[in-house]
């Protein structure tokens, strides 16, 4: 169970206020949009079912879990960057890459506000869920939770993207919320006791959404 000190930490760290430029990326659901594939909160809930059961939002949340494991247990540094590496490798697009390093590193030196011996170990560049699970395990703070929070900020994330640009209103992107919530606990549960044999995913649309984005005009988002 995190302690009350550290788990202040966590929902500090996953607040939209924390500068990690999160709110620049949208993983592809930019072009989800544009294209009218998500075009109301029944599309959306459906998009993003299908990303947190087979696509890029369930392989963070395994990768974060490997690296929290690596850091609570003093693993050699070398396990983080080769965590970081598969990371890197299965990204399936260029602005993917750039959306987990740049907001990955942007974390590390965000949270150096609370010293550990952690930042000298990882990774340069180092993808978003890697840093996020290595320093929340070098702070104390529990691997079901941490999941548990890094899930829901994707979704909030992905909610907030869409309530900007469908748009959708307030109360639809809470009902969405609410309904992905069963899901969302899922698949942190799953996570945390899954393993690298556990990665892969069927998510092509959102793959594709993320390659497209790259010559979408005019677009808002970095990804």
């Amino acid at each position: 169970m995190t302690e009350p000190a550290a788990l202040q930490k966590l929902l500090t760290w996953l607040s939209p206020a924390f500068p990690v430029g999160a709110f620049a990326w949208s993983a592809g659901l930019e072009t989800a949009i544009a294209l009218r594939a998500v075009t109301d909160s029944a599309a959306l809930q459906n998009w993003l079912g299908g990303t947190l059961a087979h696509g890029g939002i369930k392989t963070d949340a395994i990768l974060l879990a490997q690296a929290w494991k690596a850091a609570a247990t003093d693993l050699p540094s070398a396990s983080l960057t080769d965590l970081a590496d598969l990371a890197i490798a299965l990204t399936p697009a260029r602005e993917r890459f750039a959306e987990t390093t740049v907001t990955g590193d942007s974390f590390a030196l965000a949270a150096k506000a609370w010293p550990s011996e952690i930042y000298a170990r990882l990774p340069q560049p180092c993808p978003y869920p890697i840093a996020v699970g290595a320093i929340a395990a070098a702070h104390g703070i529990g691997l079901d939770d941490t999941l548990l929070a890094f899930v829901t900020a994707a979704v909030h994330g992905q909610i907030s993207v869409a309530v900007r640009l469908v748009p959708l209103g307030q109360s639809d992107g809470l009902r969405v919320m609410a309904a992905l919530e069963p899901a969302v606990a899922a698949l942190a549960a799953a996570a945390a006791i899954a393993t690298l044999a556990d990665l892969g995913g069927i998510a092509y649309a959102t793959d594709i959404a993320q390659m497209r984005h790259e010559t979408l005009e005019p677009r808002i988002f970095r990804s």
